[in-house]
């Protein structure tokens, strides 16, 4: 299995950007699919995920910006991150869980300049 990210890059603060997770080598669905992120010096934490039956949990920090999407026959899951400020600069990480296996992406950097 192999997660595929894209759509990291600098944006100045206020802006958008959207990241895209596309999951290959298997033929399964995902019971969960989302993204996590780590800033430098912190711990990993929870962005946004997204359950097949389509229950979706949000980090406090970004309730209300960011909104998670998922295209359940693509194995595709889309973050859209609106009003970025400086703190949400982080590496992003795709993952993705099966009853048996968690799976992470190679991550891709976001920074937001204030």
């Amino acid at each position: 299995v192999q997660l595929v990210e894209s759509g990291g890059g600098l944006v100045q603060a206020g802006g958008s950007l959207r990241l895209s997770c596309a999951a290959s080598g298997t033929s399964s669905s995902f019971n969960v699919m989302g993204w996590y992120r780590q800033a430098p010096g912190k711990q990993r934490e929870l962005v946004a995920q997204l359950t097949r039956a389509g229950a979706i949990n949000y980090g406090d920090s970004v309730t209300g910006r960011f909104t998670l999407s998922r295209d359940n026959a693509k194995n595709t899951v889309y973050l859209d991150m609106n009003r970025l400020k400086p703190e949400d600069t982080a590496v992003y990480y795709c993952n993705a869980r099966t009853m048996l296996n968690n799976y992470w992406g190679q991550g891709t950097q976001v920074t937001v300049s204030s």
